[in-house]
């Protein structure tokens, strides 16, 4: 059921690239609570992945390349966001993150450093240079909103999470600080999500992933926030309805982020 809170906005939406993309259902819900669209990735992720087919359901919105580690190419996306939009835009989305250090399987005590720093640079400073440079072109409208996904191994250890944990905790801090001097200049908010962990292309990639997703069911009250859940809340973040909430990392993690232990996890323990 669709409530038009987002009718009459405009977003740009960076990291969609197939149907089991968080950021792919939250493309699908922003268009259905009325909003139009920019879809963009890296031009690799355009050649492998399905965002055309997303562009079509979300009323053929633009698909534009761009490397966010480039600023040449955020510049030509904002510009040509810009443009087509008429004005800026009302809420972007950053769902970027990836490891080469995970993909070839070097531990968090071996870390190949010119991979971590490819790491860094893609999956957070990325976000700074995003906001950075829609803060020069006034890419985005008064009361703005800006949502970045994260996770909560940016505040906890998760072994094989490896150096994407360092990512997430600069994501984090990066919407802290910039989220203060967007506030102060346009009323832009910027927040975090921390969602549960969510089977998509680049989260199975992950060593052990199907353990984690087991043990935080078996840890949320709520059970597991789904990609669709998510999309609900952000939609919720781009919306009039969160006016006043910003420089946040909000758990969406049917309470996994402050469950101690639970019953369930008792029981089994006690079983083994």
């Amino acid at each position: 059921m669709a409530y038009n809170l987002l009718k009459g906005k405009k977003g740009i939406i960076f990291g969609a690239l197939n149907d089991q993309s968080i950021a792919w259902k939250i493309a699908e819900k922003c268009y259905e609570e009325g909003a139009q669209l920019v879809l963009t990735n890296a031009p690799i992720a355009l050649r492998m992945g399905e965002i055309n087919k997303l562009a079509e359901a979300c009323g053929n919105a633009p698909v534009i390349p761009a490397d966010v580690t480039s600023n040449d190419e955020l510049k030509n996306l904002l510009q040509k966001s810009l443009e087509h939009f008429g004005g800026p835009a009302d809420f972007i989305l950053h769902s970027v993150g990836m490891s080469m250090n995970m993909r070839k399987n070097n531990h968090y005590t071996s870390l190949n450093y010119d991979f971590t720093h490819k790491t860094l640079d893609i999956s957070a400073i990325s976000f700074h240079r995003i906001l950075q440079l829609a803060y020069q072109m006034d890419a985005i409208n008064d009361w703005g909103s800006v949502v970045a996904l994260t996770y909560i191994a940016g505040q906890r250890v998760f072994p094989d999470y490896n150096e994407m944990a360092d990512a997430k905790a600069l994501l984090e801090s990066i919407t802290r600080s910039f989220g203060y001097q967007y506030a102060i200049k346009k009323k832009v908010r910027i927040n975090t999500v921390s969602q549960s962990p969510t089977r998509t292309t680049a989260g199975s990639g992950v060593k052990g992933f199907d353990g984690f997703i087991s043990f935080a069911e078996r840890m949320s009250p709520l059970g597991n926030a789904t990609a669709e859940d998510c999309a609900n809340y952000c939609v919720t973040l781009f919306s009039d309805l969160t006016r006043m909430v910003t420089m946040q990392n909000l758990f969406h993690d049917g309470g996994f982020s402050f469950t101690g232990v639970t019953q369930q996890v008792m029981e089994q323990m006690e079983k083994q």
